[in-house]
């Protein structure tokens, strides 16, 4: 009486097998947004592609790994940002903290760490981060990022005006954010007290593309 039933279940194994799609990219675990968010996050990045097409864009090189896999509140990543040509002199460095925060919503915390300088290529060399806690980060308060899974990326940003910046002169900073399981699209800008931009591309998001 079974037999019904198993048939069904080696049909469907076939079809999910047999077809290359985005689907192959998703881990089957409890909460399938939130690890294969993870899973598409990590990684190095480049927009070389990019910048070839068209020369406002620089190629910069995106790392992003992640840390302390032992913790229960929230999956940790290190983020290194650096132009291609000079990969060890990098010009941001992060943590973020990835957590579900409701039913279609995930969100990224970003932190500012103690000492950029000593964890410089922490994506290569996780040990950097050993002697490292949460505790010593500085959260970036009014940065937080809100992902919505659409099926095929995620898609999302900040929220209002409440990033603060003041490089060149801004106010507040913007990210608008989409991420494919082989590319990222990072659109960041900062806006003075008129919201006139200041910094920032103008002609739209860096793409960058997965290695």
């Amino acid at each position: 009486m079974h037999r019904p039933l198993v048939f069904f279940g080696l049909l469907c194994l076939l079809v999910t097998t047999a077809i290359v799609d985005v689907s192959a990219q998703r881990p089957p675990m409890g909460d399938p947004d939130y690890d294969t968010l993870l899973v598409w996050m990590e990684g190095s990045f480049s927009s070389e592609r990019q910048s070839k097409l068209d020369t406002s864009y620089f190629h910069i090189r995106l790392h992003m790994k992640r840390i302390w896999h032992g913790r229960t509140d929230g999956a940790w990543f290190y983020v290194e940002q650096s132009m291609a040509s000079a990969p060890d002199k990098p010009y941001r460095q992060r943590i973020y903290r990835i957590q579900r925060v409701e039913e279609g919503m995930l969100e990224s915390m970003v932190y500012v760490l103690p000492d950029p300088a000593s964890v410089i290529g922490g994506w290569q060399d996780t040990t950097m981060f050993a002697s490292l806690s949460p505790e010593k980060l500085t959260l970036r308060r009014g940065c937080e990022v809100y992902l919505q899974a659409t099926g095929d990326s995620y898609v999302g940003g900040t929220h209002g005006t409440g990033c603060a910046s003041d490089l060149r002169g801004a106010s507040y900073a913007t990210s608008e954010v989409t991420l494919f399981f082989d590319r990222l699209l990072s659109w960041d800008r900062g806006f003075d007290a008129s919201s006139t931009q200041v910094w920032g591309a103008t002609n739209g998001p860096y793409i960058f593309f997965k290695d």
